[in-house]
């Protein structure tokens, strides 16, 4: 080992450590005394609620836990968006579970709790996974309500999806363990079959005191919309519970009996660990993202046994696109390269730029990996792509936008992990958010911008001095310094992976460890919905 090697891995060993303590955070939602409070009145907590419901010592993960990070704070934030997320197993049926944290803001929803429960709808809806929503809301956060009420992708949105999803076939749970109310009372009566918690369990349009206010009618809580009231008057529940546990149990029972489900038929053998230590890519990955490696090195501490077989070896070499194994699963690897290499003319090429050859070649890997029915993973530490007249020439736009096409059209599933540089139109091509990435997540060395804080400073720096000089402001070396750091400073926390993540840009960020359980975990989810339509990337010429 050497020095650069070490230093690579003390560095990234504490974003590591400085992960696992914002999670730490995030985890205790409201705070302490909330969790208290929460307990008093005989509840379990949104993620005490998960860990009961899910398998015991079974794999699974969490999607958008640092969703709201940084967010909101002029109303004290919104950790986790005030609600938990997690695809795991149940009686050894893969599961999307939705837990409200009633712990912040009593489960209220901010306009990031919406988009992060419309992302939990969206992953069940593309994989047919069954959905359990475990309810304890007080409905719209009533300050930012014209943030998440009435557009397409706010509230509303998520009933919607209920509806689409029951026509789907798509298993709908749901249990109803504190306030249910106004427009957040058709989440549960939409789902297939609905739960109720006894004494703390609520369900209705209007509550006790706006009934008052509205009708003149004077009734408790409990008598207006309380276990009894729905599971022997209404009927608007199906089951009564004596308490948390109770409900999660009958959830349990009801999963235990659903039927198998048509098979995608990914290939998958027995899982290999990595020959080569996966401990080692703390040590590979390069302190500076600026600085080249061999991603080579990272892709056989990801793969089963090490070992893959790179498609178009020696051509187009700025992108690695290989088949491999991730946990038995065969997978479609597209990565790029952040060494110098040489092209197939003896010229040199840098490592993290997309230039003509290695997009086309990305583009036929992308279509025989489509041919073949074979998942495909992105992994992303790309600056975009060649610039100047060379590339100009040569169709640069063109070649971009047929790798753009290929991913687009792609339909077999696409999972993206984001390494490193995440800029520009690289984060297009390479399966970025917008691409529909199954699942997307980020390393604490991962960086998401237009361009790097360094090259967005020096162009908007030029963009700020012509500005005051027009206003007569003479501009000296001190004060371009001065605002060339406040710049950057400002864009450098804009291309952190907690500011993505905060918005679900990703679906999270992960310890380079976890890696293999997000992929393999994600795969097994697509593999419960089969392919509906062939490939087709159109009039555009490949």
């Amino acid at each position: 080992m050497d020095i650069k090697f070490n230093q690579n891995e003390d560095h990234n060993k504490l974003l590591v450590s400085d992960l696992k303590k914002r999670f730490a955070k995030v985890k205790l939602g409201g705070g302490e005394k909330s969790i208290e409070k929460h307990h008093a009145k005989g509840k379990m907590t949104a993620r005490e609620r998960i860990n009961y419901l899910l398998d015991p010592k079974s794999k699974s993960i969490e999607i958008g836990a640092f969703a709201g990070e940084g967010m909101y704070e002029q109303y004290g934030g919104c950790p986790s968006g005030g609600v938990v997320v997690k695809m795991g197993y149940i009686k050894g049926k893969q599961c999307i579970v939705v837990a409200n944290d009633a712990t912040v803001k009593a489960g209220a929803w901010f306009p990031i709790t919406g988009k992060k429960n419309l992302r939990a709808q969206e992953i069940a809806i593309e994989n047919r996974l069954p959905i359990i929503y475990l309810v304890d809301s007080a409905g719209v956060f009533l300050p930012m309500q014209d943030e998440i009420f009435p557009d397409k992708e706010h509230f509303g949105r998520i009933f919607r999806n209920n509806a689409v999803m029951s026509s789907m076939g798509i298993t709908q749970i749901a249990a109803v363990m504190g306030s249910c109310v106004a427009g957040g009372a058709y989440l549960p009566i939409m789902s297939d079959e609905a739960l109720i918690v006894d004494k703390t369990g609520s369900i209705f349009l209007a509550g006790s005191y706006l009934v008052k206010a509205a009708i003149g009618e004077s009734i408790d809580n409990e008598t207006l919309g309380g276990a009894t009231t729905h599971c022997e008057i209404s009927g608007v529940t199906d089951y009564k519970a004596k308490d948390d546990k109770d409900a999660l149990d009958k959830i349990r029972n009801i999963v235990d009996k659903i039927g198998d489900f048509d098979k995608a038929g990914y290939n998958r053998t027995d899982s290999k660990k990595p020959k080569e230590n996966p401990d080692d890519i703390y040590g590979i990955l390069p302190k500076s993202r600026a600085d080249q490696y061999d991603m080579k090195e990272i892709i056989k501490r990801l793969v089963d046994n090490s070992e893959f077989d790179e498609y178009k070896q020696d051509y187009g070499k700025t992108i690695i696109t290989a088949y491999a194994r991730i946990e038995g699963w065969a997978v479609g690897i597209v990565a790029n390269q952040r060494k110098l290499v040489k092209n197939k003319k003896g010229e040199m090429q840098f490592g993290g730029v997309i230039y003509n050859d290695s997009a086309d070649k990305a583009t036929r890997f992308i279509a025989n990996c489509n041919q073949k029915k074979i998942p495909l993973v992105f992994l992303q530490d790309v600056t975009g792509f060649m610039v100047g007249s060379k590339s100009e020439h040569s169709g640069i736009i063109k070649d971009g936008a047929k790798m753009v096409n290929a991913v687009s059209n792609s339909v077999v599933p696409k999972f993206t992990i984001v390494l490193g540089n995440s800029y520009g139109a690289g984060n297009y091509a390479m399966c970025g958010k917008a691409y529909d990435p199954r699942l997307i997540a980020a390393w604490p060395s991962a960086e998401l911008a237009v361009m790097s804080g360094n090259s967005a400073a020096k162009v908007l720096l030029q963009i700020e001095t012509a500005s005051l000089k027009k206003k007569g402001e003479k501009i000296t070396k001190e004060k371009e310094e001065e605002l060339f750091n406040k710049i950057k400073d400002r864009y450098d926390d804009q291309v952190s992976p907690y500011y993505a993540a905060s918005r679900i840009w990703t679906d999270g960020v992960i310890d380079p460890l976890d890696t293999r359980t997000w992929i393999s975990m994600g795969i097994e989810a697509a593999n419960h919905a089969p392919i509906e339509k062939p490939f087709n990337m159109g009039v555009l010429q490949v």
